[in-house]
């Protein structure tokens, strides 16, 4: 037989711990793969369930941005329909205001008139 050397029996000890090594790595490395994939896996569940909530949040924004336009029209036509009115209202009061206060004039002077006769 041939004799076997203090390296080759360090080599053969090594080899040894090393095929230990790898034994005891291998359920936690197989742990580690399936926590991966179950990872992966609920992000993948994530995804399916979070990108309709974004399509409809979306479309939801749309809507409200259409409804405030629409909303900023009848906005505009009630400010428009004010203004007319408030110039309707000042020309009526000016056109029916107008007789009656030349007649209230007309009565004070008739007042004025006939207190300095009393005098």
């Amino acid at each position: 037989m041939a004799d076997i050397s203090l390296g080759q029996i360090a080599a053969l000890l090594a080899a040894l711990g090393f095929l230990v090594l790898v034994y005891f790595s291998i359920k936690p490395l197989r742990k580690v793969s399936d926590v991966l994939d179950r990872l992966t896996e609920s992000l993948r569940e994530l995804t399916e369930h979070t990108l309709p909530a974004i399509d409809e949040a979306a479309q939801t924004v749309a809507e409200a941005n259409l409804q405030v336009k629409k909303l900023d029209a009848i906005t505009e036509a009630a400010a428009r329909a004010s203004e007319d009115i408030s110039a309707m209202t000042t020309l009526v009061t000016s056109t029916v205001g107008a007789p009656f206060l030349a007649a209230r004039r007309g009565a004070e002077k008739v007042r004025e008139t006939f207190s300095s006769k009393k005098n």
